[in-house]
């Protein structure tokens, strides 16, 4: 394959990924809540007791995710993320974040097709508040550069809509 026939497969792949995760985003967004406040002190509170019950075996009692998260495992799957500012929680809007939350990884929806994941789904476990409450604390433990980051990329969403 010539350099020139390299750079349009890259071009093609990277199109496909942009599509891919616009998609993802539009699907998401159909069904969103209203934005999560990290502000809200009751909601953050409750968050935290839910994610320490629920998400932190997982992604860490500090929110700092599973050691080596950017490698894959053993059997081909990839380590919990940190939902503290190293991880990249903040990059995604509210309605995605919920999404995978409420309904786990789910490959051609919020992860690529064929995708595996042990992110279960927790649409029949926690309420809509309590996935909110989550989120909330999790926002709230995030420095401002990062908190206004996904706070641009949210309202960017939102309007797309």
């Amino acid at each position: 394959m010539s350099a020139g026939d390299s750079g349009r497969v890259f071009r093609w792949l990277l199109a496909g990924a942009v599509a891919f995760l616009v998609g993802a985003i539009i699907v998401a967004e159909r069904d969103a809540p209203a934005a999560i406040d990290p502000a809200d002190k009751a909601l953050v509170a409750a968050g935290k007791r839910i994610y320490d019950t629920q998400c932190s075996a997982c992604h860490g009692a500090k929110l700092e995710g599973q050691p080596n998260w950017r490698e894959r495992l053993p059997g081909g799957r990839m380590p919990a993320p940190p939902h503290d500012a190293s991880g990249h929680t903040w990059h995604h809007p509210d309605a995605v974040l919920f999404g995978i939350v409420k309904e786990g990884l789910v490959p051609g929806k919020f992860a690529p097709p064929g995708y595996e994941s042990d992110m279960p789904a927790f649409g029949t476990t926690l309420s809509d508040d309590d996935i909110r409450a989550v989120l909330a604390y999790v926002k709230s433990t995030w420095p401002q550069p990062q908190l206004a980051y996904q706070r641009e990329i949210d309202r960017n969403s939102r309007a797309g809509r």
